[in-house]
């Protein structure tokens, strides 16, 4: 998409330095930059690669002698990583539809809105209503009773089940599932389960007589918030009487698992492989890092950072920054890996002095 660098300058709100007419049809690390391209030097580690490259144009750190690099054009951000979503919006080309494709199957009580688009072989299920100017990408099924609101944009192979509740501008990435039933399940007398959290693992388990995993179904299905994304095969599952809630705002990375009954925030962040085990809640605003974890039933506080791979397993209070399994404050954990690093390598200047030489 082609702008000229007057165009970005304004919507950056930033200031251009030379030949704002100067056109660029895309983005491009300094290194392999073009001169149809912007190159992205934010700092000056990029100087020599942005000198040797063919890039007329280009967004500089503060103070870059941008015409000894060699540029007709330049500009200068205060947060380069803010200046990358608005620069990204405006080069992106969006999920584009063509109306309804003759392939889709639509029920006839479904309702649909003005300007939606559906791909080839999607099926949209009864009472179910779609929202204005939403595109659908090829082989997304939307059960029964579902509500996608207006401006989404649903990517390929996406499985919406019956009476989910999706707010407008959606973003739900290849291969989502949102609604499937939860994990749930109950033996007809107490499980090791049960068992080991009473006993706290102090008496051995013993063959249950009833070892049937008896399901029980989630009919509460799944609220979203407006502006709500969730990438490329995420899940996340139906309430069992109440819905799964999931606040305006918050983005979900690839591969999060959130269980059943949970409830998270407004423009919280769930990274990749984190997992929200069932009836959990998160505060808003907060961010769980990738391969993360929280127990079922607890609680995690607003403007909470739970480091990668961090495993929570008891209520979180608001503002918490947690490291670790189990984890625990950020300081104590990294006094603690401070202490057994230190006693690792005590130990091992003992064993060094201990040791007998070979002349003994």
């Amino acid at each position: 998409m082609t702008q000229t660098i007057a165009t970005i300058a304004q919507a950056l709100g930033a200031q251009v330095l030379g030949d704002g007419t100067v056109a660029v049809q895309g983005l491009s690390e300094p290194a392999s930059a073009g001169p149809d391209d912007l190159a992205l030097a934010m700092s000056p580690r990029y100087g020599e690669a942005l000198k040797t490259s063919n890039a007329v144009a280009a967004i500089v750190w503060a103070d870059a002698d941008w015409q000894a690099l060699g540029l007709k054009a330049a500009i200068v951000v205060p947060r380069p990583r803010l200046a990358m979503s608005v620069l990204t919006q405006m080069m992106d080309k969006p999920l584009t539809g063509q109306g309804i494709h003759s392939s889709a199957i639509i029920d006839p009580s479904a309702t649909i809105a003005e300007g939606v688009s559906i791909g080839p072989f999607c099926v949209v299920g009864a009472d179910a209503v779609i929202g204005a100017d939403t595109t659908i990408a090829e082989h997304v099924s939307i059960g029964a009773g579902a509500m996608v609101g207006a401006r989404g944009e649903i990517y390929a192979g996406v499985r919406i089940g019956r009476n989910v509740r999706i707010g407008d501008r959606a973003i739900l990435h290849p291969n989502v599932v949102i609604g499937a039933d939860g994990f749930s399940f109950v033996t007809a007398t107490p499980s090791i389960a049960e068992i080991g959290r009473r006993t706290l693992g102090k008496t051995a388990f013993e063959a249950s007589d009833d070892a049937i995993q008896h399901r029980i179904h989630s009919l509460g299905s799944v609220v979203l918030g407006d502006h709500v994304e969730v990438g490329a095969n995420a899940t996340i599952d139906a309430g069992t009487i109440r819905p799964t809630q999931v606040g305006r705002g918050t983005k979900i990375d690839n591969l999060v698992q959130v269980g059943h009954n949970v409830i998270v925030g407004e423009d919280c962040l769930l990274c990749a492989q984190t997992a929200v085990a069932g009836s959990a809640v998160i505060g808003d605003r907060s961010i769980l890092g990738g391969k993360s974890g929280v127990a079922d039933n607890i609680s995690i506080g607003s403007d909470c950072l739970l480091g990668g791979a961090a495993i929570v397993l008891g209520n979180t209070p608001r503002g918490s920054f947690m490291m670790g399994y189990p984890a625990k404050p950020m300081l104590t954990f990294r006094a603690e890996q401070r202490a057994l690093r230190d006693a690792a390598q005590n130990g091992a200047r003992r064993n060094l002095v201990s040791k007998p030489s070979d002349d003994t």
